[in-house]
């Protein structure tokens, strides 16, 4: 594929203008990259606006991708505000008061966008209550909710892969939310590369109107860069609003070093495709030899290895710092779970290195405590009249039975233990200090 949006900006700095405009630095090098950062000149385009070459790009992405798809330097999180907002304006336009049914593992970006927006949330909470990260939701516990459930909603939000590594199956998930007339969104920021295995689990694939894709994290892509998907099949006007509700969170300066980093990634895809078919037979052989020295393994995500080392006899956090000692440093940890991000990018000297490592440690006697259950806090306000209140930070400890005004957790996995607007019990407390959050803001008495 052509790289339209790195042609220009290497041609621009070929010519050695006088920039007499943004950014600051003037292409003068301090890091390096300094020359290829530009901001909207003539010819360069809009990204908000696009109808030069930010348009062509995005639609060779969309092409890859078999969807309308939007660039985002933001991350997935503005993706994730710019789902709400066209979900919202649907609702609107259909005489619907904004509710989402969102599966209760989503990202604070999702709270704290649907606190903005004022949209109602009902959570889907998993059938076992193991932890707060994973939410395996099913298509009949959907199917129930959209039947049984109080005010009918635009749409279903769910998360899929997880943290750690967990896959839902959309495609059944789909079916439900489209024989009731609803909208089906997922967060796949942890799976961009789905759609580039031999056989494809792209949500869109599988029948999703809307999603986001962190290309950063799993693609050879700079971090920030991401993509909106919105299905062909999904209702004509999401696509034709996508650009101007992403302005409205967005920044009006995006980053060209990003843009110009998925560009690139369009033209590597191919080799990308390849590269990932010949890496996924080394990383099973790589999870043989781990659970074969007796390690537990969490998740079903071809490109993540999510220890589960209790069962080993060490907690996340001693093997992470085990790891780290060995110069290798997982993607997140915790007292229950090491998540590994693993890439074709990843050479067969890492793999080794990371095998030799967890090897060395001989299996102790097992660690029996169980993180606590998923909580399910009473809900005292919205999230729109939390978010707007009067609040104070405490310590945990002084929290208990007061109402959150945020979302309370750490970030990664950035998965809220207490929503905006519920109330603060003895189980909240319980979880938040067995995940080390010290502190909490809550609303003013």
């Amino acid at each position: 594929m052509s790289t339209p949006i790195c042609d220009f900006v290497r041609r621009y700095t070929q010519y050695e203008p006088v920039r007499f405009h943004m950014p600051g630095h003037k292409g003068v090098p301090m890091l390096g990259f300094e020359p290829y950062d530009i901001t909207e000149i003539d010819g360069a385009d809009e990204l908000f606006t696009a109808s030069g070459i930010i348009a062509e790009s995005e639609a060779q992405a969309g092409a890859l991708f078999g969807a309308h798809t939007f660039y985002s330097t933001g991350g997935s999180t503005l993706c994730i505000q710019t789902m709400l907002h066209l979900a919202a304006r649907y609702a609107v336009s259909k005489g619907q008061a904004p509710c989402i049914l969102a599966g209760r593992n989503a990202h604070k970006a999702f709270i704290n966008a649907a606190a903005l927006l004022d949209i109602d949330i009902c959570w889907l909470y998993p059938e076992n209550n193991d932890s707060y990260i994973s939410c395996p939701i099913t298509a009949q516990q959907v199917k129930s909710s959209l039947q049984n459930g109080g005010k009918k909603p635009v749409a279903v939000y769910l998360t899929s892969p997880d943290y750690l590594g967990n896959m839902l199956d959309i495609q059944a998930i789909a079916e439900v939310c489209h024989q009731a007339g609803v909208l089906l969104l997922v967060d796949n920021a942890h799976g961009a590369y789905l759609k580039f295995l031999p056989q494809s689990r792209h949500p869109i694939d599988w029948g999703a109107d809307l999603c986001c894709d962190s290309a950063h994290k799993t693609l050879p892509v700079i971090t920030g860069g991401a993509y909106l998907h919105i299905s062909y099949d999904a209702p004509s006007t999401l696509a034709q609003q996508a650009k101007a509700s992403m302005s409205l969170f967005g920044s009006s300066s995006p980053s060209y070093l990003i843009l110009q980093s998925l560009d690139a990634a369009n033209d590597r895809m191919t080799a990308f495709r390849a590269a990932l078919e010949r890496f996924l037979p080394e990383k099973e052989a790589l999870v043989q030899r781990i659970t074969g020295h007796g390690y537990a393994l969490t998740g079903d995500e071809p490109l993540k290895i999510t220890l589960c080392p209790k069962p080993f006899g060490f907690t996340g956090m001693r093997i992470a710092g085990i790891l780290e000692e060995n110069g290798i440093y997982p993607e997140f940890y915790d007292p229950d779970h090491v998540v590994l991000m693993l890439s074709p990018e990843n050479s067969a000297g890492s793999l080794r290195h990371l095998e030799k490592t967890l090897c060395s440690l001989e299996r102790r006697e097992a660690i029996t405590e169980l993180p606590p259950c998923v909580t399910r806090p009473d809900i005292v306000l919205k999230p729109h009249q939390a978010l707007f209140s009067e609040s104070e930070t405490l310590p945990i400890g002084d929290c208990l039975g007061r109402i959150s005004a945020a979302a309370a957790i750490s970030c990664p996995p950035a998965i809220p233990l207490a929503v905006c607007g519920e109330r603060i019990d003895q189980h909240v407390v319980d979880c938040l200090r067995y995940y080390g959050v010290a502190s909490c803001a809550v609303i003013k008495e």
